[in-house]
């Protein structure tokens, strides 16, 4: 194994000084969070040698499911909403786009291709819950005032929610529009990059990488969409 990789280190270094000497609070998170990052890459490259050796797909599912769960932990803590909205949201998701592009035959359950694909779609789809559960709560602290205006009116609490439900999945698709409006141009992609470095032939890197963005793009409509309506059962109902 090649070690030259952590002399890269010296760049979280800069912001970790820059961060100390600024007061930006962030100094022991920023810390952590990179050596964190350290070892769960370095763990899950170890890993990754024994999963892409395994040829039962139901096991497969079971390290996709075991993601999911771990992926409800960390948005349930992040945007403090219940256990279960994060992990159905997350689940439905996952469960619909990765199921989908198997089915069409667009990735293999090859442990190889399954997986990786697999952590991409529980990965994205937990950024796009959380930051669309954000957004919600967002609006409805700044605008409870209106919702009660609409409820006054005669419209349901459901009808009154509807148009913040709307705002919030909208601002979780912004990062989703921005990237489909610039890759090519600005940044060459995570997958090509890593395809190319690996000597692959550009136009099949940009072919896997072009199932990547649409597989994410429907992925984050998904969990954003049964984030928000979740969400809002949850508060007008308190089922959950």
């Amino acid at each position: 194994m090649h070690y030259s990789f952590l002399v890269s280190f010296v760049l979280v270094l800069i912001v970790l000084l820059y961060s100390y000497k600024a007061d930006l609070g962030i100094s022991t998170q920023l810390l952590k969070n990179s050596i964190r990052a350290f070892v769960q890459l370095s763990i899950l490259g170890y890993f990754l040698v024994y999963i892409f050796q395994i040829h039962n797909f139901y096991i497969l599912l079971v390290v996709i499911f075991a993601m999911i769960v771990y992926s409800a932990y960390i948005a349930k803590n992040r945007v403090e909403v219940p256990f279960k909205i994060a992990f159905v949201s997350i689940f439905l998701s996952t469960v619909i786009v990765l199921g989908l592009v198997v089915a069409l035959g667009i990735i293999s359950t090859n442990a190889n291709e399954f997986i990786p694909i697999g952590g991409m779609v529980v990965g994205n789809s937990l950024n796009t819950f959380t930051i669309s559960i954000d957004r919600l709560k967002r609006e409805i602290s700044l605008q409870t005032e209106l919702i009660e205006a609409y409820v006054a009116l005669g419209a349901s609490i459901k009808q009154a929610y509807s148009q913040l439900q709307k705002q919030a999945i909208k601002a979780s698709l912004i990062p989703t529009l921005n990237m489909l409006q610039t890759i090519g141009v600005v940044a060459i992609p995570g997958i090509t990059t890593g395809m190319l470095l690996a000597g692959a032939d550009p136009l099949i890197a940009v072919s896997y990488q072009l199932v990547i963005i649409y597989m994410l793009v429907s992925i984050n409509l998904f969990s954003s969409l049964f984030g928000v309506h979740f969400f809002t059962y949850q508060l007008r109902s308190h089922r959950f």
